[in-house]
């Protein structure tokens, strides 16, 4: 099973189904695999050849999807790059991976017209929106840009059989290329395989039970493991996929859910917060949503309750993943009353242990590091065996023989007597203080608790006699005040005393992630 599979049977089965709903207009299953096959063959004339790469640098919009598709049936590997990336950011991408085409928008001119007078290996760069064959008059020409192929619809597609290639694509082959933030460091390609990602889409998609006749509404970039995700799930089950360029403007969002009758709702917790606090939410008719699922980062109690007053016929999904295996854990819905806090246990076709710091198997109701196993692993880290070698090691070895390799994700978690898991922090972002170790999840969800917090991001700073001080930052709802000594009273009232933030600073905003996590590393 390659990942394109999913694909080709879906438009193949019911071509007239509506795939996929940009900027008001309509696609259906046959259209997008015709489109998709012109464009392989495309690439294919080019002399793209199995395995090269093809970076993606697009808005959430039809071409985007055409093109994850028409690579993988070319035989490539696609590299999705989020839109909002700087000039030298996707020029490392692009010099990292070698990639040898590029496609993206005549509106995006400016940055990766810069990203490739950096780089040497793409052969073409093609361009939607490009009027003519070639760049402009302007002197803004690289020489490389062209129009993006036009769609035919009553063209034939005259596409080279991969199986041709070496002996053919198998599921080892690589898939895909997709780049971590690089908030510790230049950012890092995951290698993933078709295997990987078939794993992974066939495990998440049967546990949510994603049905056909879901219509699903994707504001997430696809550049972004949890929105292209919601690409290839409905290519698996034929479901509707509503793709829209961002959450900026949550009202504009929400009567496209109004209009499409979207039944899923996959978001992140700065998502939700701007949806709980919108006074008009009552107002839009949402009695279709039957499903909402949540990861990138755990939503705090508080959240999880007002998002189930607020939607109480839509089924909650609290989820756990990183780009290195895509998804974790999964927390039942039914387990939402008895343990909310909780991001659940491992999901189908996979493995999941604690380890303690030498390596050794936890039992439950421990802290220390997750570690998974299972065919949704990456590869390793593109060109890094250093980097790839700390993050996979030799697993447990099963009936005599030498296991495959686990991922160590350096995330801590603490599991219960059932063995659920709760997240406590990144490895690094542990605060030590007063010799006892601090969660910052654990202060951030007692904030949250706190009527008027909108959001809260909790780091540890220098002390000379604390070691790290614990310091919070806040954002109040709009027409809210709340003082420092405030917050700090209703945090000892929840937490110990070694746990309350030290300092609270307020601010109107907190930074964030190109997929709209907070951002703490410019905090300090």
């Amino acid at each position: 099973m390659l990942l394109h599979d999913f694909f080709v049977h879906s438009a193949t089965q019911s071509p007239d189904h509506i795939a996929l709903v940009s900027d008001g207009q309509r696609h259906s299953f046959g259209e997008l695999l015709q489109r998709s096959q012109q464009l392989a063959s495309a690439l294919q004339g080019i002399g793209l050849q199995r395995g090269d790469r093809v970076a993606l640098f697009l808005d959430n919009r039809v071409e985007m999807a055409v093109a994850v598709w028409a690579v993988l049936q070319a035989g490539g590997a696609f590299m999705p790059i989020n839109p909002l990336t700087k000039a030298d950011k996707l020029a490392y991408m692009l010099n990292d991976a070698r990639a040898r085409v590029l496609i993206t928008q005549d509106n995006l001119r400016g940055v990766w017209h810069a990203a490739l007078a950096q780089n040497t290996s793409v052969d073409v760069a093609w361009v939607c929106g490009l009027q003519g064959a070639g760049g402009h008059d302007d002197g803004s020409s690289t020489g490389r840009e062209r129009a993006l192929p036009a769609f035919m619809p009553d063209a034939s597609t005259r596409m080279a059989h991969v199986g041709v290639i070496d002996g053919g694509l198998i599921d080892q082959d690589l898939a895909a290329i997709i780049y971590t933030s690089g908030s510790t460091g230049d950012p890092k390609g995951v290698m993933l395989s078709h295997l990987n990602m078939v794993s992974a889409c066939t495990s998440v998609s049967t546990y949510l039970g994603l049905r056909a006749d879901d219509t699903v509404l994707c504001a997430l970039p696809l550049a972004f493991d949890y929105g292209l995700y919601q690409l290839l799930m409905c290519a698996r089950v034929g479901a509707t996929l509503v793709l829209e360029r961002s959450f900026t403007f949550p009202v504009k969002v929400l009567e496209v859910m109004v209009r499409e009758r979207v039944t899923v709702f996959p978001g992140v917790p700065t998502m939700f917060a701007m949806l709980m606090n919108l006074q008009t939410l009552p107002s839009f008719a949402l009695g279709h949503l039957r499903m909402i699922t949540n990861t990138a980062a755990a939503l705090s109690e508080a959240h999880i309750q007002r998002l189930r007053a607020l939607f109480p016929q839509a089924t909650l999904f609290s989820m756990y993943g990183l780009t290195e295996c895509k998804r974790v854990t999964y927390l039942p819905p039914e387990q939402l009353d008895v343990r909310p806090t909780s991001v659940g246990r491992g999901m189908p076709n996979e493995e999941v242990w604690l380890v303690d710091e030498a390596g050794q198997r936890l039992p439950n109701g421990s802290t220390g590091e997750l570690v998974v196993r299972g065919s949704n692993v990456m590869l390793g880290y593109w060109d890094k065996p250093e980097a790839t070698a700390q993050r996979l090691r030799p697993g447990p070895a099963i009936g005599g023989q030498a296991g495959a390799p686990v991922l160590h994700t350096g995330d801590l978690f603490r599991t219960d007597s059932e063995g659920y898991l709760y997240f406590v922090a990144r490895k690094d972002d542990i605060i030590k203080s007063r010799g006892e170790k601090v969660s910052p999840k654990e202060v951030e969800n007692a904030l949250y608790a706190i009527e008027g917090v909108f959001e809260a991001a909790v780091i540890g700073v220098p002390d000379d006699l604390l070691g790290q001080a614990v310091k919070a930052f806040v954002v109040c709802q709009p027409g809210v005040t709340l003082t420092e000594r405030e917050v700090i009273r209703q945090c000892l009232a929840r937490l110990e005393s070694f746990m309350a933030p030290k300092h609270v600073e307020f601010v109107d905003a907190l930074p964030k992630t190109d997929t709209g996590k907070i951002k703490k590393t410019g905090l300090a």
